[in-house]
């Protein structure tokens, strides 16, 4: 469920079937932010065709992306075989090679478009580059290796191993492979032949990729916030260091004029970039989800966007893409806030708080099975979701900094979302029941039934709201007569109709892999309801029209 699956007015991508614009009789929908065009970006490099091919990880898909004009066509789809493809090299004869990295697996796609195995015997697959017909690639985990792939048959060859998260890497001037290990802030080098691996560069920014222009200097990409790019002369070892402020750098390829386009796994889009830092967009960056959203007691509206928390629209700064990024966060999904603070909830085990005043995150929980909706009990308490383990559990805070975790409710098939209601009753989604319960002395009463897939739960006043991403659309659901109605349709979650796909592995070799995205769902004080529409890559505020 990812890519700018929407087309629309104000999402004219091109690359799926047009779909219905949203449409409500009750509520006036309004995006906070525009829809994400390129939805995620990791792996580029230009093709034959001149065109700036994409990975992109969390769309599940590549697309190609003209320079000039911006315009994007997918070329891999979602349906397709490979499921999530962080980088991509192309061989002599114009076949794609393809690093699959949740399944492990490394595809070629030959100029028919013919989908053939290279390889299932690398784990986390990801820097992948040609030398003329050779093929080789570097796994992202710690001790990872670096080995040559034989597309016409043979084993792997291992040329070393103890890579501290390999990354993107390119055969430089010198006839060696220079590749990154993103922990240790180091750019190592190894003939393709094989031999003894050779330190090149220390104390490089948090390097993600590697890359040479046309004349032969070293860039290295920096995943950080600040959007560092190092160059480096090979022969001189001197260096240039310029700071270009786009988040998340990924990866980077050079056109025939040498000018650079970087991509960003941490809000996509394409980005030119010159050698002083100056940048100019050729496709806008966007959100990566979104996930859950959160409002504070002043309206501010707060996304949980995978890889970073922000705000999209209303209020402040935003960039281009419509949002402010506050900071880079890994891998938060669930989100609500709470007197000043942000609670978090990672589908890869961890529950934490946040304070964005003093910059600080606290740790809360570990070890959960894939924590969703968050929300916090009139008590205090958060309450949290656990969608792998089908229950949901309470966390409390002691005096001594310490939490406690007690279970409230097991036996679920794939709860999603918890809210509660003004009487303090403890609401919760399951997507794969099709229903909305409410927690009574630990077990469960049915409050509606036979929804589709329910995710996102917000209570106002006496009526609860869940996303029905299944049906796309929004439910009510009164909590004095249990009667049900569609409140809005066409909303631009989940896979577009018709679409269906393998959905990738959460995690992948003992690494995070892909995260399995839902539609949050909150109620602001001025009572509109706040949606991620994840579907496109936008929020949407629904204001209640008032009366006729």
């Amino acid at each position: 469920m990812r890519p700018n699956r929407y087309d629309d007015a104000a999402n004219t991508t091109g690359d799926m079937t047009a779909n219905t614009p949203s449409t409500s009789g009750r509520w006036d929908l309004r995006r906070l932010n525009p829809p994400n065009r390129l939805w995620g970006s990791n792996g580029v490099t230009f093709g034959p065709d001149g065109r700036l091919y994409v990975a992109q990880f969390l769309a599940g898909q590549i697309s190609a992306v003209d320079t000039a004009t911006g315009d994007v066509d997918v070329v891999v789809p979602l349906d397709g075989p490979v499921q999530a493809p962080d980088d991509l090299a192309f061989g002599a004869d114009g076949s794609m090679y393809i690093a699959d990295l949740t399944p492990g697996r490394v595809w070629r796609r030959s100029p028919e478009g013919a989908y053939s195995l290279v390889s299932d015997q690398v784990q986390v697959p990801n820097g992948i580059t040609c030398v003329g017909d050779r093929l080789f690639v570097n796994e992202m985990k710690m001790n990872g290796r670096l080995l040559e792939l034989f597309p016409d048959g043979g084993d792997p060859v291992v040329l070393t191993d103890g890579l501290a998260l390999g990354n993107a890497m390119q055969l430089g001037p010198d006839g060696c492979l220079y590749y990154p290990h993103m922990i240790g802030n180091q750019v190592w080098r190894i003939p393709p032949d094989g031999g003894t691996p050779e330190l090149f560069a220390e104390e490089v920014d948090d390097p993600v990729a590697v890359r040479f222009d046309k004349g032969g200097v070293l860039v290295v990409l920096s995943r950080g916030p600040a959007g560092i790019v190092t160059r480096i002369d090979l022969a001189t070892g001197a260096r240039s260091v310029v700071v270009s402020g786009v988040l998340g750098l990924d990866n980077a390829a050079f056109d025939a004029e040498n000018r650079m386009f970087v991509s960003s796994f941490g809000s996509g889009g394409v980005t030119e970039m010159r050698e002083d830092g100056r940048t100019r967009e050729i496709v806008p960056r966007g959100l990566s989800g979104p996930f859950g959203v959160t409002v504070d007691l002043r309206g501010t509206v707060y996304a949980a966007d995978h890889y970073r928390l922000v705000s999209p629209g209303d209020s402040g700064e935003h960039d281009s893409s419509g949002v402010i990024t506050h900071e880079l966060q890994p891998f938060v999904h669930g989100i609500t806030a709470d007197d000043g603070l942000l609670h978090f909830a990672s589908e890869y085990g961890d529950v934490r708080t946040y304070d964005p005043v003093h910059r600080t995150t606290r740790v809360r929980v570990q070890g959960l099975n894939e924590p969703t909706g968050i929300e916090r009990s009139p008590d205090g308490a958060l309450v949290v979701a656990e969608s792998g383990a089908g229950r949901v559990v309470r966390i409390d805070g002691r005096i001594d900094g310490t939490d406690t975790v007690t279970v409230l409710a097991e036996g679920l098939r794939h709860p999603v979302d918890v809210a509660f209601d003004a009487e303090g009753r403890c609401y919760v989604s399951d997507d794969e029941l099709g229903a909305v319960l409410r927690i009574d002395d630990g077990g469960t009463v049915t409050v509606a039934d036979g929804l589709g897939a329910p995710q996102g739960l917000a209570v106002r006043g006496d009526e609860l709201f869940t996303v029905d991403v299944e049906h796309r659309c929004l439910r009510a659901v009164s909590l004095t007569t249990g009667e049900t109605r569609i409140d809005a349709e066409n909303l631009a979650v989940g896979l577009p109709p018709g679409i269906t796909r393998t959905e990738p592995a959460l995690f992948a070799a003992g690494m995070p892999g892909s995260p399995h995205p839902f539609a949050g769902l909150a109620v602001a004080p001025d009572g509109s309801l706040l949606l991620s529409a994840n579907g496109e890559g936008s929020v949407l505020r629904l204001s209640a029209r008032a009366p006729l």
